[in-house]
């Protein structure tokens, strides 16, 4: 089989290339087309390619804001068809977007049906909803047929498209903006335009205007769904200043009288972006796991206005503290990030402050004016020399008709002919003092004209109507001339642009006044868990399978209790509500449960495996009652152990803390609260050793040191006492017995001891 010849042109060395720098390149494509197409803003309109492309679409499809809707599903598509070759659910889901009146400050889109809600609930389906422009995305486009802005064409080249918009009102604040792009991303707050405007207007004024003044007029951001900015001002102030920082944001409550000393605490407004059936949930959620005991419930009674109601556990609660709690637990306060990432004339991303922002806004403005005043002039040029042709031809009306009715080619007849003369013995008919405009040969545009004109239009009352026109139009001239040539006209012009947006966008508009407020609110305190909690008796209760409840009041420790079957009782003791329980397990942790989070006491109880993570195989060694400054003996059976304070052994998760380290087949077989100035070991093999107290270290957490010594076996049990009292124990028969004269047993620590006194319990137990 013969070999394939090769092409002599082709250079496999020429057209080889690093994998690296193949997929660097490529990645780069890739990250700037995220960057520049996609993900951020830019500073001069403040939209996204996709946001501009659903405006444009719509006013293609000439939906006004006075006019008819159209379904949704009809502009997706032709979004998708003409300028936006993504997916159409992407397309629709941007759309329904800037008509969430909770989402953006300042719709741009009037829909109209299901187009979701502050629960989070999504839209319906585009087949089902319509929608039409708004005024504001009106007002974003004005210009647009006036060569105010540069097309591009579109992905087939089939259409053209705007690369950015008019924009009569700074968008990228107003309504803000946010998107994550290839190592950038943007975060913007949209605000209130009353006031981006009032900044506009000082910064035409002055120049050279301070950040702080600037903020002075835009105090902070303008959230659709209110609340309160509670962050300092200086935090606020640096944040607009360098472009990057964070708000934070509380929901807005106030309390509700129920008469009788109850009362109610009723959410009107939450914080943006938070959706409220999560914001429920996780209200839910701490009431369940009894985080803040002082919360009773939450229900919802919104209807098209937000009301959540949040009723404290008892009337004497402080309704300052619970919300401290629920703020600092809770999306009731959250921290809004700014990040100011957007694109200086629509190629740079640049982390720009408030100032840079609006002065990229007013450039914009300035130029669109700019190209506005031009198109208008050129337009007016067009005009008057039409106008000109015509006047020609009413002066020579009768010339006209017979060159129309008799020559064979009337357009080139009507540009060769000299009207000068015509004109002079025209004018004391028509009562000119000086010729008219057009005297001369006529051009070839006013010669299309006049061929064009109506025949009813060859009246005298229609020649008046042309000089009026004439006039008027020279005047417009010339005042666009003047502003073309004057900055200050020009900004002046801008001005009266924007004082005409604030009439009809700012605070006295429906829905233009400001709707987040500011307070001065400091960190929440960190509030005692027992401060929160009710004093009341409790019985704990715990069985040797592990089934725990507490039982309100004190009652006999003797008493009779129900448990399961084949189960039976281990632990009782009396608390309080405030208490902590300290739950020692033989795999060496301790773990915290609070008294007050115990299940009641008319069932069972619940597995107190649930409550914390104790794994299957440790089992539960002690329960006791924590005791600030008081210390534990903690010992192992491999015969270990140490001293540990108990405020070192308090946890806050689940999943305890580690006390005694133990491995292999050592378990944690002690843990004794230390009462007393020594301590006295037994170990299976019923040797007994007593030592001074203060030859045990105090540790945090370890291994510990040798208690007692063994041959074989391992330890038993291990207490403290006080040794002027003796050590007591209870025999076979139940008595209690104490032992005074201990000197047979005294040695130093990790001593063997010595065989245990007469009438010392069988399972080598102290208690």
């Amino acid at each position: 089989m013969s070999e394939t010849p090769k092409d002599p042109h082709i250079n496999p060395v020429a057209i080889a290339e690093p994998l690296r720098r193949a997929i660097g390149e490529r990645y780069l494509t890739y990250a700037l087309s995220t960057i520049m197409d996609r993900a951020l803003p830019d500073a001069r309109d403040g939209l996204k390619p996709v946001h501009r492309r659903i405006l444009y679409a719509m006013r293609e499809l000439k939906l006004s804001s006075t006019g008819g809707f159209r379904k949704s599903a009809k502009i997706s598509g032709d979004v998708m068809g003409n300028y936006h070759p993504h997916g159409d659910t992407a397309i629709y889901d941007a759309m329904a977007r800037l008509a969430q009146d909770f989402n953006v400050r300042y719709p741009l889109v009037d829909g109209q049906g299901n187009f979701g809600n502050i629960d989070g609930d999504n839209p319906a389906a585009s087949r089902y909803t319509e929608a039409r422009l708004t005024a504001a995305a009106e007002a974003l486009m004005e210009g647009l047929a006036e060569n105010a802005v540069d097309f591009r064409p579109n992905y087939d080249g089939t259409l053209e498209e705007p690369v950015v918009m008019p924009a009569a009102f700074p968008n990228l604040l107003a309504n803000g903006s946010s998107g994550i792009a290839v190592g950038m991303a943007t975060n913007i707050p949209p605000h209130n335009i009353d006031e981006l405007v009032k900044a506009c207007l000082h910064l035409i004024q002055t120049p050279d205007a301070r950040d702080e003044t600037l903020i002075s007029m835009v105090p902070g951001p303008d959230f659709p769904t209110g609340g309160v900015i509670v962050e300092p001002r200086a935090n606020i102030i640096e944040a607009y200043r360098t472009g990057r920082g964070s708000f934070r944001l509380r929901a807005r409550w106030q309390i509700e009288d129920l008469g009788r000393g109850t009362w109610q605490i009723v959410v009107t407004e939450i914080p943006y972006q938070v959706q409220k059936s999560r914001l429920i949930e996780k209200l839910a959620e701490l009431i369940q796991t009894r985080k803040i005991p002082i919360f009773g419930d939450v229900r919802d009674e919104s209807a098209d206005d937000v009301r959540l109601i949040i009723e404290p556990k008892s009337k004497n609660v402080d309704p300052e503290m619970l919300m401290g709690m629920l703020f600092r637990n809770s999306d009731l306060e959250i921290r809004f990030s700014l990040n100011m990432n957007v694109l200086i004339d629509g190629r740079t991303p640049k982390v720009c402050s408030l100032k840079e922002v609006l002065r990229a806004f007013l450039d914009h403005r300035r130029e669109v004016l700019n190209r506005r005043s031009q198109h208008r002039l050129e337009k007016i040029d067009h005009r008057l020399e039409v106008l000109a042709g015509f006047i020609t031809a009413f002066l020579n009306l009768d010339r006209v008709i017979d060159i129309i009715r008799y020559d064979e080619d009337p357009k080139a007849a009507l540009m060769r002919e000299d009207w000068s003369r015509a004109h002079v013995r025209a004018m004391a008919e028509a009562d000119y003092v000086s010729p008219p405009p057009g005297a001369g040969e006529l051009s070839e545009v006013q010669a299309d004209a006049i061929l064009n004109m109506r025949l009813r239009s060859l009246r005298r009352l229609e020649e008046i109507e042309l000089l009026r026109e004439q006039d008027a139009l020279t005047k417009e001239r010339a005042g666009l001339a003047d502003l073309l040539d004057s900055d200050q006209l020009q900004w002046a012009k801008i001005s009266e642009e924007l004082r005409a947006v604030r009439k009809q966008f700012g605070k006295d508009a429906p829905g233009g006044a400001r709707r987040t407020d500011f307070a001065e609110a400091g960190e929440v305190e960190e509030v005692p868990l027992e401060a929160m909690i009710e004093r009341e008796p409790l019985t704990v209760v715990c069985s040797k399978m592990g089934w725990i409840r507490a039982m309100k009041g004190h009652i006999a420790l003797e008493s009779e209790l129900k448990f399961k079957d084949g189960d039976e009782g281990r632990f009782v003791f009396h608390a309080e509500t405030t208490d902590r329980l300290l739950v020692c397990a033989s795999n060496g942790r301790i773990y915290t449960v609070q008294a007050s989070n115990l299940p009641g006491g008319r069932g069972m109880g619940e597995p107190l495996r649930l409550m914390i993570d104790l794994p299957n195989e440790a089992d539960i060694i002690e329960i006791m009652i924590y005791r600030p400054g008081e210390k534990i003996l903690v010992a192992s059976t491999a015969g270990d152990g140490f001293v540990v304070p108990t405020d070192e052994v308090l946890a806050q998760t689940r999943a305890g803390k580690v006390v005694l380290n133990v491995r292999d087949d050592v378990r944690a077989r002690v843990f004794r609260r230390v009462t007393g100035d020594h301590v006295a070991v037994v170990g299976e093999n019923r040797k007994v050793l007593i030592f001074p107290l203060e030859e045990l270290p105090e540790m945090g957490r370890g291994k510990g040191v040798r208690l007692q010594k063994y041959k074989d076996g391992g330890l038993s049990d291990a207490t403290t006492f006080t040794l002027e009292q003796g050590l007591s124990w209870k025999d076979p028969a139940g008595r209690t017995r104490t032992e005074t004269d201990l000197t047979e047993w005294l040695a130093k620590r990790a001593s063997a001891g010595r065989m245990a006194p007469r009438g010392f319990p069988r399972d080598n137990s102290f208690t």
